[in-house]
């Protein structure tokens, strides 16, 4: 589980949320060199055909309709898109992440548009059929008003009729699949990692570790490699999708998984399918 941050953290935890140009987390290179081949390990891109099928198929999409992946990171679901014959661009903070993209759509011979910018102020009014921010991409700036301002411009985003789908860890889902840690290895590494609840579930406090693949984790003078603390505020379902509707949406629906099953104690995920 991707860790979440409170408002009602200490400064102490706010302070390990920047970097040393101030920047907040998500915005530093270095974090994202070396942290993405844990969060996008094989199996998170073996399922990426069968997510951007359920893109396609929930939101009613054509070929040659548009399509904004908002937070595309690698471009993970981007490339797949742009696969069933979908207008594909894909949006993200770090450059190097979307190089990489582009030279995978260079590879596959798809010509997708990557863009470099901040969701905090990016927004095209009404120019894609479909938005999406999938697998966790929300929540983590230091305030409110700013998950919110990214949320307004991604729904600002989509055309009259069009989709907008959400998906990520929420504050039920949080404590219905809750665990303070866990150890495995993945990428050539060990990685341990710690979560800590933050006020009445506002919140969860992640640490990710990353040692040697060898390290005795039992022996004190061993070492990590790195060690990063970072965070996702935590919104209900219901706040998330009485948010949408006020942005211009007729409808908003919350599904448990891409299926279209319910948002109830057997969620996998909260997924928010609003329409425009």
């Amino acid at each position: 589980m991707i860790s979440v941050w409170s408002d009602d953290g200490d400064d102490g935890d706010r302070d390990k949320m920047k970097t040393k140009n101030n920047k907040q987390w998500f915005e530093d290179e270095n974090f994202w060199i070396n942290y993405a081949p844990i969060m996008f390990d094989d199996a998170r891109w073996n399922e990426a055909p069968a997510v951007a099928g359920h893109v396609k198929r929930i939101a009613n999409l054509s070929d040659g309709d548009s399509v904004l992946d908002a937070g595309c990171g690698l471009g993970r679901i981007s490339t797949e898109l742009a696969l069933l014959n979908l207008k594909t661009t894909g949006v993200d903070i770090i450059e190097s992440e979307l190089q990489a993209a582009r030279e995978s759509a260079e590879a596959e011979g798809l010509t997708i548009e990557y863009l470099n910018a901040d969701l905090r102020s990016f927004s095209r009014k009404e120019q894609y059929n479909c938005v999406i921010n999938l697998y966790t991409s929300f929540g983590y700036c230091d305030t409110q008003e700013e998950d919110l301002l990214i949320l307004k411009n991604m729904c600002d985003c989509v055309k009259k009729g069009g989709t907008f789908m959400l998906e990520c860890v929420s504050r039920e889902t949080a404590i219905l699949y809750w665990t303070p840690g866990e150890e495995f290895e993945r990428a050539g590494y060990k990685v341990v990692t710690h979560f800590e609840v933050r006020g009445a579930w506002e919140g969860l406090l992640s640490q990710w570790t990353l040692y040697p693949l060898n390290a005795d984790l039992n022996d004190h003078k061993t070492k990590p490699i790195v060690d990063h603390v970072f965070t996702q505020r935590l919104y209900s379902a219901a706040f998330l999708r009485d948010k949408i509707l006020s942005f211009g949406f007729s409808d908003c629906q919350v599904w448990g998984d891409y299926d279209g099953s319910p948002y109830d104690q057997n969620a996998k995920t909260m997924l928010l399918v609003a329409k425009k």
